[in-house]
């Protein structure tokens, strides 16, 4: 019989300790060690997760076809994972607790047994019967739809023995658990050892898994961050409690491009796909109101049009506030920065709300130039005219950097009634007959054509 000891493990890194402490030593995050019991003797070996030969490969060789990837019945999930699903793929889904994961997972094992066949829906923290009153409230009711209520991984083992499925959902990993491992369900131990079993049996039998995962409260999934590197594809699902708007969002995607988003929107019938999300964005956007501007941004490969709004009001406080939603705020304070140091305008007495309409997160540097017509807009109490697009990366000298895609930027403007578009200079675009451009070289002479007198 194996011999067991105690040892004392992070729930943030992963890492081993002989001794609890209130700090670990390797990722100095306080109060993560957690004590677990390990096995130091017993098998080790573990089965090849490919099938066939072990011997190497030329890489010219042209028995690696593209595999035909399996639909999901939703076209902007099929847009995030580039294409659908790939068959021995293994997938991660994380994101808020109620934000939606199991509705969108429900929803996705319909379609694809409607299309493709058998789907076996794993449920951790949910009864049968739970289960099935969503999928009732989702008109997501289908025979080849197969629930089990079940955290042992080594129940999806006996299911493959006895069939054969198109599609595998586990919801959530945090719940299965290994009786390999002594460790309670949600710890690193029995996380990875969950993960690095679904990977052997995505690879070995070539079907999709897919794995809903947990976030801390810094919005990172739960467990050790090798769960990430493991698995094909991370998907995020993004989106604010109180709004309907949600965004599939794929930050790593070994079959297809990162980056990627799908728009949904939470109704009481389930999510439904949001084919154009700018028209959405926009829709309640004010006219005629200082301290708004639009930029057209790049997810992907797909192009938004979302309004970035600036409130600037005089501070009676010691410290102005800076309170920022959408982008980064240190992006923020380094255009405060160039405008009063470059432009000569007053933001230091000054509290500064920045705010991405409709719960987007800009991350590209694209949006700085928005981002400062809309902050001097509003300091101004002067517009920026309705019809006006705007997009550019400010550098700390004041000037104008260019940006990539600006063709398609200038493009999905167009679309939606912008006569005005405001680059840098140095960007070359196809030339549109409906939109005027408004070449830019610093933010000074942004400003000027930029802002109404």
């Amino acid at each position: 019989m194996a011999k067991t000891k105690t040892s004392y493990v992070c729930q943030s890194c992963g890492a081993t300790h002989s001794r609890w402490e209130g700090k670990c030593a390797t990722c100095d995050e306080w109060n993560t060690l957690v004590e677990e019991l390990q096995a130091t003797s017993g098998p080790h070996a573990r089965p090849s997760i490919l099938t066939g030969t072990v011997a190497p490969i030329p890489i010219t060789d042209n028995q690696a076809n593209p595999p035909k990837r399996i639909s999901t019945g939703l076209s902007e999930c099929d847009r995030v994972l580039g294409g659908g699903i790939v068959p021995g793929s293994l997938v991660l889904v994380g994101g808020d607790p109620g934000i939606g994961k199991s509705t969108l997972m429900m929803q996705l094992a319909y379609r694809v047994a409607s299309e493709k066949g058998t789907v076996l829906y794993i449920s951790g923290e949910e009864s049968f019967h739970q289960s099935q009153l969503r999928a009732r409230r989702l008109n997501a009711m289908h025979e080849d739809v197969l629930m089990l209520t079940e955290t042992n991984i080594e129940t999806i083992k006996i299911q493959l023995k006895h069939a054969k499925f198109s599609c595998i959902i586990i919801d959530s990993i945090q719940s299965m658990y290994s009786p390999n491992l002594a460790s309670v369900p949600g710890s690193v131990g029995q996380v990875r050892e969950c993960a690095n079993e679904c990977l052997r049996l995505a690879k070995g039998n070539q079907v999709p898994i897919f794995l809903v995962g947990h976030v801390t409260k810094d919005g990172n999934i739960a467990g050790p961050r090798v769960l990430e590197h493991l698995v094909d594809t991370v998907l995020y699902f993004e989106g604010d409690g109180k709004h309907t708007l949600r965004i599939l969002r794929g930050v790593k995607n070994r079959f297809g491009s990162t980056n990627e988003i799908g728009v949904f929107e939470m109704t009481s019938e389930g999510l439904i796909e949001v084919p154009n999300p700018s028209a959405l964005f926009l829709d309640e956007r004010p006219k005629g109101i200082s301290g708004s501007a639009v930029i057209p941004s790049i997810e992907g490969t797909r192009p938004l049009l979302v309004e970035v709004q600036a409130l600037v009001t005089e501070s009676y406080l010691a410290s102005p506030r800076r309170t920022v939603t959408g982008v980064n705020p240190n992006r923020v304070s380094l255009i405060l920065a160039v405008l009063e140091k470059r432009v000569g305008l007053g933001f230091s007495g000054m509290d500064v709300f920045v705010n991405v309409a409709g719960g987007v997160k800009l991350t590209e540097p694209a949006a700085d130039l928005a981002i400062a017509l809309a902050l001097v807009s509003s300091l101004r109490d002067l517009p920026v005219p309705p019809d006006l697009a705007a997009f550019g990366e400010i550098g700390l000298a004041g000037e104008i950097r260019s940006v990539d895609r600006a063709s398609i930027r200038v493009s999905e403007a167009s679309k939606f009634g912008f006569t005005k578009c405001m680059l840098p200079s140095k960007c070359s675009v196809n030339d549109v007959d409906s939109v005027e451009y408004r070449s830019v070289a610093t933010i000074e002479d942004a400003i000027e054509q930029g802002i109404s007198a």
